[in-house]
């Protein structure tokens, strides 16, 4: 025992010395995200979301098809599709459907508004719209428009958009533009210009896509959806593609299927993923160039050799003082079984048991944002039932107790969301995704319990991720 202790006092003077500000506690980041849903004004039917614990993510969706001056079919739709899309990769939306000009022009005001908070901002729209002059202007469906000079003041300026989120300084924006329909009061333009204007001036960190080319006609579609709708919708929710993935496929499938090439204009200065990948994807010349090995790099390797080493001793210290806790622990008094379901026994004490497992799960989980460690300390510290050998569990364990066939909604979504958290109901979890044991680097895995989606992120962030403590046996 004496040189146990020892061997510990040692191993902890080296730590401090190599890791001096890794033992400073960080005060946890209070999250930007609203308390409730209210932009949900109209919400798209039957649309499970994704938390996509990375960043608040605003969005606002109009689809226009019921002009009295050339009517169509498909933009309203392409609007709620995108919608139901957008709340699945975690975007509280706002729907608009068949929206007058005031309509629209309060619902940007209210998007610019919530875009201050911060987080990611996405427009999308649906819906005829022309170039007069080189600026573009999206059509309300109660426009009159008799001749050119009218859009001006009977259609939104897209600028208007842009000019809300330069206002916002959200950092980063996405404007997609499927409305190169053929201008429906071309009869009474004088100038020929057909499509919509290359966007010249939009705020830094903003990428923009249009359904066609500048200047050229996109068609509607023959089926429910437009070409490039249904394309973004086959490729927005894969993932592991950064932006310019999803349009690249984007561009191909319309290109091949109908002629038309969508077209992006981007001043994004990162990397945007609606869904992250599993593991690091190298995407440009520049980062592949810089993965090659260097003298540094040697060094910096032979480092993390070191670290890897130290952490290694860490954790094994870290499992002899759970044995020695293990070994002390108080007497549980006798726990009474009060309902199951299943394969699950809930008890008194605030404990579930999965008999398939002899997992033992907290009844509920810490219940608000917390980060990797902080869910790490959580578990650790957790006493619940009388116990003292709690734990964060690992994201295979996680993945165990997800059941399709079973779910509620969790308390971080907004009244009437459709959003259900798949897992017996006898263990409350109060937002879609749990932290796990399981890292890598700076990174830890997590679950994803809306839609059985394993991934990871980075230990710092704490972005409705939540720590459920579990235990082995009863």
């Amino acid at each position: 025992m004496q040189s146990m202790r020892i061997k510990v006092f040692l191993v902890l003077v080296v730590i401090i010395l190599i890791y001096p500000s890794s033992l400073i506690a960080q005060p946890p980041a209070q999250p930007k995200t609203p308390k409730t849903n209210t932009l949900q004004s109209e919400p798209a039917e039957a649309s499970p979301r994704l938390n996509a614990a990375t960043e608040q993510r605003i969005a606002l969706v109009i689809g226009n098809s019921a002009y009295s001056s050339g009517p169509l079919k498909n933009p309203v739709n392409d609007a709620e599709a995108m919608a139901a899309a957008l709340q699945k990769l975690g975007f509280k939306v706002t729907l608009k459907k068949n929206a007058n000009l005031e309509t629209m022009e309060e619902a940007i005001e209210d998007f610019g508004n919530w875009l201050k908070r911060g987080g990611v901002g996405l427009f999308y729209y649906a819906g005829h719209g022309v170039q007069v002059s080189g600026i573009n202007y999206l059509i309300p469906v109660d426009a009159k428009v008799n001749k050119e000079s009218d859009v001006r003041y009977k259609a939104l300026d897209v600028g208007r958009i842009l000019d809300e989120m330069a206002n916002a300084n959200n950092g980063m924006n996405i404007v997609l533009l499927d409305a190169c329909r053929d201008n429906p009061f071309g009869k009474s333009f004088r100038s020929a210009s057909r499509g919509l204007a290359i966007v010249s001036n939009s705020p830094s960190g903003t990428f923009i896509s249009y359904s066609t080319s500048p200047g050229q006609v996109a068609s509607d579609g023959e089926g429910k959806n437009s070409p490039y709708t249904r394309a973004l919708l086959e490729n927005i929710s894969k993932p592991g593609l950064t932006i310019y993935d999803v349009f690249m496929n984007v561009r191909s499938k319309v290109k091949k299927e109908t002629g038309q090439v969508p077209w992006e204009l981007s001043s994004l200065e990162g990397r945007f993923f609606f869904v992250p990948g599993n593991g690091k994807m190298i995407t440009d010349k520049a980062e592949a160039v810089a993965s090659k090995t260097s003298p540094t790099d040697e060094l910096e390797k032979e480092l993390l050799e070191q670290k890897k080493a130290l952490a290694e001793e860490k954790q094994k210290l870290e499992e002899e003082r759970k044995q020695l806790v293990m070994g002390n622990r108080p007497a549980v008094s006798t726990a009474n079984e009060i309902k199951r379901d299943g394969q699950f026994i809930a008890y008194d004490n605030g404990t579930v048991l999965d008999t398939s497992t002899n997992l033992m799960w907290a009844v509920k989980d810490n219940g608000s944002n917390i980060n990797w460690q902080g869910a790490k300390n959580y578990c650790e510290n957790y006493r619940g039932g009388g116990y003292s050998d709690w734990r964060l569990p690992t994201q295979d364990e996680l993945a165990g107790l997800y059941d399709k066939s079973k779910g509620y909604t969790p308390v971080c979504a907004a009244s009437g969301d459709n959003d259900k958290v798949h897992l017996t109901n006898l263990i409350t979890l109060s937002c879609w995704w749990g932290w796990a044991s399981d890292t890598r680097g700076s990174e830890a895995a997590t679950f994803i319990f809306n839609l059985g989606y394993r991934t990871w992120y980075r230990q710092s962030y704490d972005g409705g991720l939540r720590s459920l403590p579990v235990r082995s046996g009863k």
